[in-house]
């Protein structure tokens, strides 16, 4: 086990780098960076105006090394003005501008400083993830035991009329994308039923004080499309390991069908759902973008929004750290699990 979370710990940190950089080259291509002068100028700079803003601030050095800046592995650029005066990166993010560090970049905590917000990047990015981490966390709490028990029955009778209607809901929950039933449940329960106690609330008082009323939309909204996927891959499982022949030797000895399901069959066939259910831990984090957005709750979806809106460089890439991070953990998390619900994984 410690060499292959040592092995996967390598892949993964590369897997980062590789992405991280792809993102970084991305938001710093010559347009982006044109618009990011002008924000932060005026919007009528010439193009000679522009070209020597970039240059005082940076932005012509070579990418790999702005990109080691960024990281924090180079150091921080230094410049000095015609009058003697130096500037540079870590100059201007110090709190003691005379005594700066020479590294000032993403390992050493130093995120940025959002353009959009107007507040440092670590203390959006902290209390935006945790306003999505509440609402990931109820959409799990709804979906999985939902996922697990329409698949679970519909595995069991396969082949009957509850297989067949519980099948048909998951197709039809899978195949209706947030924004679609997002729209719906606005329409029909805020609007058409929005006198009803159930329903008063709105997502964006949600992010002071959660109740019923104001995050029953947005968790079914999100958790639909993944009961349906959960439950559909659950079934298929369960509806194989049925008929394999140590469940009809248990039947055999005299066990009860519920006493064989849940010590022999159900183990087994949440091996493949337990992977499908990590994966939906990522989907949820770049989920949440439509619906945080459609229902206006500003977690860290609606973050992303506003920050590839108005082309808040420094704090998309902090998204995309996390974004990056997130799904790398899952996917270490899924492989580990899938470990000890697999014991034959160990002897191979």
């Amino acid at each position: 086990m410690g060499s292959f979370l040592l092995k996967r710990s390598g892949v993964m940190l590369l897997t980062a780098l590789c992405l991280t950089y792809i993102v970084f080259f991305l938001t710093n291509l010559e347009p982006n960076l044109e618009k990011l002068t002008k924000s932060e100028g005026n919007m009528r700079m010439s193009d000679v105006q522009v070209q020597s803003w970039l240059e005082k601030n940076g932005y012509r050095q070579p990418l790999i090394k702005r990109y080691g800046e960024w990281l924090g592995v180079a150091p921080g650029w230094t410049r000095t003005d015609e009058e003697g005066k130096v500037t540079g990166r870590c100059i201007k993010r110090a709190e003691d501008p005379d005594n700066p560090p020479r590294y000032c970049g993403l390992l050493q905590g130093d995120w940025g400083f959002s353009l959009v917000f107007k507040n440092d990047i670590k203390e959006i990015i902290t209390e935006k993830l945790a306003l999505t981490g509440k609402l990931m966390l109820c959409v799990l709490a709804v979906m999985v035991p939902a996922a697990l028990l329409i698949g679970v029955i519909a595995g069991m009778r396969e082949g009957s009329k509850t297989d067949r209607s519980l099948s048909a809901f998951s197709i039809l929950t899978t195949s209706t994308p947030e924004y679609v039933s997002g729209v719906i449940f606005i329409v029909v329960f805020a609007s058409k039923l929005g006198g009803l106690r159930w329903f008063k609330g709105t997502a964006a008082t949600a992010m002071e004080n959660i109740t019923f009323e104001n995050f029953t939309l947005p968790v079914i909204t999100l958790a639909l499309y993944g009961v349906g996927y959960i439950a559909r891959m659950t079934r298929a499982s369960m509806a194989e390991v049925m008929t394999e022949q140590y469940i009809r030797t248990a039947r055999l000895k005299g066990l009860s069908f519920s006493a064989v399901v849940m010590k022999h069959a159900l183990r087994n066939a949440l091996i493949a759902p337990f992977t499908v259910i990590m994966l939906q831990i990522p989907w949820l984090l770049t989920g949440v973008v439509i619906v945080e957005t459609l229902f206006n709750y500003k977690g860290f979806g609606w973050t992303l929004v506003a920050a590839v809106g108005n082309n808040d460089i420094e704090l998309l890439l902090a998204c995309s750290v996390v974004a990056v991070f997130v799904v790398l953990i899952t996917q270490l998390i899924s492989d580990i699990g899938y470990v000890f619900l697999n014991p034959r994984i160990r002897v191979n």
